[in-house]
């Protein structure tokens, strides 16, 4: 890791049930925000689709916000700033150059409320099982770039969702300290598949890794798996919230990360 403090960042994950109520979203996470502010936070992820999970697919397109402007971002924005915390905003609808689709955004606020850094989700979920079905491309533009930004503790590499299973992006974000994804795992995907992933990501690349993520029967009818959880470089979950909102915290420990590097350096062996 490029030289950072030697000292642990405490980083906490809000876990939500969104609604199909913007202002009622943003109440929930201001409210769990400040939750986790007082219990020493420094850092804080949002899930995806945190300020709206609606009746259709297409009811986020009328919350579009063009970049640097509205309610959401200033909401998240005015959140860093009063409680002195990074804030990774899970997701939020930016426009994109197809008027039928939005981005699904990733924006992160450094503790002056500054924006410094974007990530637009890259792999777009597809999935058709029984009464399941969802095709998130037909209403989201997907993004192209790799992200990181550089924290206190070491680099932050920045990803959504359905990009859990692929593991080559994580790889091309390089040596990072932390990986972030901010979650809405349907129930059944993430039954099976969520903690296995999450744990992978973790090892494979020998850093913390903190998921944020939608948890319970949303009033939509939608059942989103919930588990929030921090896992460390060896891969052991260090806290987790099953269901319900909530918050799920703990310690990035940089020693930890050099630890488990020593003993094993496999990201060291890397040849490909």
């Amino acid at each position: 890791m490029s030289e950072k403090s030697t000292e642990t960042f405490r980083v906490a994950a809000l876990q939500m049930v969104s609604t199909p109520d913007r202002e009622r979203n943003i109440a929930e996470v201001g409210r769990l925000i400040a939750e986790a502010a007082r219990d020493g936070a420094q850092l804080v992820l949002l899930p995806e689709y945190f300020c709206f999970m609606g009746f259709k697919d297409t009811d986020k397109l009328a919350l579009r916000e063009t970049p640097g402007h509205g309610p959401i971002q200033q909401f998240l924005a005015d959140a860093a700033r009063e409680y002195r915390v990074w804030v990774i905003g899970g997701t939020l609808p930016l426009e994109s150059p197809d008027a039928s689709r939005v981005l699904n955004t990733t924006l992160v606020f450094d503790p002056t409320g500054t924006q410094v850094a974007r990530y637009d989700k890259i792999h777009l979920f597809n999935f058709e099982k029984g009464t399941e079905s969802f095709d998130e491309a037909r209403t989201i533009q997907p993004g192209a770039d790799v992200q990181t930004f550089n924290a206190p503790f070491g680099r932050v590499g920045l990803s959504i969702c359905y990009d859990l299973r692929f593991p080559e992006l994580y790889r091309k974000m390089g040596d990072c300290a932390m990986i972030v994804v901010p979650s809405a795992f349907t129930y059944t995907t993430g039954r099976a598949h969520w903690e296995l992933l999450l744990r992978a990501r973790a090892v494979e690349n020998q850093c913390y890794v903190l998921a944020a993520a939608q948890g319970g029967t949303h009033e939509n009818g939608r059942r989103t798996w919930g588990h929030s959880m921090l896992i460390d470089p060896w891969g052991e979950i260090v806290a987790v919230r099953d269901e319900g909102a909530g918050v799920v915290a703990g310690a990035i420990d940089p020693a930890r990360i050099a630890t488990v590097r020593q003993s094993l350096p496999a990201f060291r062996h890397r040849v490909l």
